[in-house]
């Protein structure tokens, strides 16, 4: 049985979940529509697509997981549905920093102006930086793969009792949960090196900008510093992310603390939540369609309204 707190972290969580996937779904649903319309996607339609989705199936799997551990944990305790738990776990947390790599990338190439042959050269050579990626990521989930078959294999669990008993130690579980996640912490890594070099980047830019007398009135300089807000909140929700899924994890050592585990739980979703709107009004086209469907909103409010005077 839950208590106050507990309960109280848990309804954040859920409504932190509902909006992470209504405006993840938004953005998906603009993707399909573009791609329906124009019968191509554009690299950043792409990318955002394929964020909104990995999200959205992320959202959906830690919030199913976290009901059944609080109300039917004896679900969670065969081996094979725990092998089958953590495949997919892999597969839609890589997917999802992999395409918030690609995202940070791509802006860093179309944005950053260091005079340097190497940044031209990648430039010129988006599509391959895209291959090396995606290669990488097939790496990732393979070593991934690979690591989680020989877990399931050396380990047992049992259901006892109402809590996990592992025929592993602590440091094994650590060991263990730290090379399955090695891709996730290695694009992670590589996004962040990525943002901070883009922010030091348009940070230049703006200073020169003030220097030369431009100031604020320059149009460039205003995207320049909103591109530093939105990366700067990116980096910021992301960690909290990570922290999040770094709390639920320890809870498998603590499997009694349902209020660390809620805790963990509400900060894992604020990324997926937060971030997905702050795409939405960063995008001048996300930021159309929404504004469109909104003002439609009004009308056949209103419409209602008038009928029912």
């Amino acid at each position: 049985m839950l208590g106050a707190v507990e309960g109280i972290l848990l309804t954040i969580a859920t409504s932190e979940a509902v909006l992470g996937i209504l405006g993840n779904t938004f953005i998906a649903f603009v993707g399909f529509m573009d791609y329906t319309q124009n019968k191509k996607l554009s690299k950043v339609a792409f990318i955002l697509t394929g964020l909104a989705i990995s999200r959205i199936c992320l959202v959906w799997m830690l919030i199913t997981e976290a009901y059944v551990k609080i109300l039917s944990p004896q679900l969670l305790s065969p081996a094979d549905v725990i092998e089958h738990i953590s495949y997919a776990w892999i597969v839609i947390s890589q997917l999802n920093v992999w395409f918030a790599t690609n995202l940070s990338i791509f802006y860093f190439l179309k944005i950053v102006n260091f005079p340097h042959y190497v940044l031209f050269w990648l430039k010129r050579r988006v599509n391959i930086v895209f291959l090396f990626l995606v290669g990488c990521l097939l790496l990732s989930l393979l070593f991934s793969f690979s690591v989680v078959r020989k877990m399931t294999k050396d380990s047992k669990m049992l259901y006892m009792n109402t809590s996990w008993q592992f025929h592993l130690t602590k440091r094994e579980l650590v060991n263990n949960y730290v090379f399955t996640n090695m891709g996730v912490f290695s694009f992670f890594v590589i996004m962040l090196t990525v943002c901070l070099l883009l922010i030091m980047s348009l940070w230049r830019h703006n200073r020169q900008m003030q220097l030369n007398g431009s100031g604020f009135r320059d149009l460039n300089n205003k995207v320049h510093v909103k591109a530093i807000k939105v990366l700067l909140s990116f980096i910021i929700l992301f960690i909290l992310h990570f922290m999040g899924i770094a709390i639920s994890a320890v809870c498998l050592l603590i499997p009694e603390c349902n209020l660390l585990f809620m805790f963990g739980l509400t900060i894992t979703f604020i990324y997926p939540c937060c971030h997905s709107f702050i795409l939405i009004l960063a995008n001048s086209r996300l930021k159309q369609v929404s504004v469109k469907i909104l003002k439609q909103l009004k009308c056949s409010e209103k419409r209602n309204c008038l009928r029912a005077t």
